[in-house]
């Protein structure tokens, strides 16, 4: 406690003091940001205004697209900001801030794709019952709890964090990440913080379990289907899915359970690259690749 100071403002990490290389950083993220901003408004007027994807997956899918444009919303500006002005500074408040909605929008998407899987199960295990199990009552009902939830988890995860003291104020990571502040922690973890994480941990194994149970009961039926294309069409509606899941889950798994290290590393930026910038860019690509309705919809807007 005695290295304890009073920070008013963060210092995010540097990517290179050359300038050049500055300007190179902020053009590759600025082309992340547009490529994955693109592609994400165009899932959610897409699915807003065409009738033919007023369904529950593409609502649920455009709530993802929204999530997502959120998350790279929150981080990559601020870096990208940085980088062209030459500074690394970011305020405590702004710091908080993005840690709070960066939070909110990450937990928001993993407890939507939960969903989804719920979603695929009742559609194939129990199809007769989907349109009263699965009805727009239903539906909003449970984005309005994913979205309430998330925002109640995102402010006691965030308080958690900034209810102790720093000892520094050098964040080694390109935005505010949780993992790095609580390195800069002076009294290490608080007991609100490790309630916190230990909550965390529950939530994510049980929603992780729910999806395996899902998909376990879901490749059960799928199996027992004579046709093979019946078996090939049904198994394409879940491998977007479950290929999001994987790309999401596994890389911040690995970031928040990997041990800290107070020097920065390749695979520090690496991993949290992976699991905030990889799977908004790809989410929207994916589910699109094998969709015939959001390809038609594609080809009539390129042909237009």
């Amino acid at each position: 406690m005695e290295n304890q100071t009073i920070v008013s403002y963060f210092l995010l990490m540097e990517f290179s003091k050359d300038r050049h290389l500055q300007l190179l950083h902020f053009f590759l993220f600025f082309i992340v940001y547009l490529a994955t901003a693109t592609a994400n408004l165009f899932i959610i007027f897409v699915v807003a205004f065409d009738h033919q994807l007023q369904s529950p997956m593409y609502f649920f899918l455009m709530n993802l697209a929204v999530q997502d444009l959120g998350i790279v919303s929150v981080i990559i500006p601020k870096s990208m900001i940085n980088s062209l002005m030459d500074t690394r500074c970011i305020s405590y408040f702004g710091c908080f801030a993005q840690v709070l909605i960066f939070v909110c929008f990450e937990a928001s998407e993993f407890f939507l794709l939960t969903v989804m899987a719920y979603d695929r199960y009742v559609a194939i295990c129990h199809p007769l019952h989907y349109g009263m199990v699965m009805n727009w009552k239903a539906c909003t009902k449970i984005v309005i709890l994913v979205w309430v939830t998330s925002v109640l988890y995102a402010m006691l995860h965030s308080s958690g964090t900034f209810s102790t003291p720093f000892c520094s104020n050098v964040v080694n990571q390109f935005f505010c990440e949780i993992p790095q502040l609580l390195k800069l922690s002076c009294s290490g973890f608080s007991l609100i913080e490790a309630g916190i994480i230990f909550l965390s941990i529950t939530a994510i194994l049980g929603c992780f379990i729910f999806i395996i149970i899902s998909y376990t009961l879901i490749f059960k039926v799928v199996l027992r289907i004579p046709s093979v294309k019946g078996r090939q069409k049904t198994f394409s509606t879940c491998l977007p899915h479950l290929t999001v899941v994987f790309i999401f889950l596994v890389p911040a798994c690995l970031t928040y359970l990997k041990p800290p290290s107070n020097i920065p590393t390749y695979l520090d930026f690496a991993l949290t690259t992976l699991y905030s910038l990889l799977p908004p860019l790809f989410n929207p690509i994916i589910y699109s690749i094998r969709n015939k309705n959001i390809n038609s919809i594609l080809t009539k807007l390129w042909r237009f």
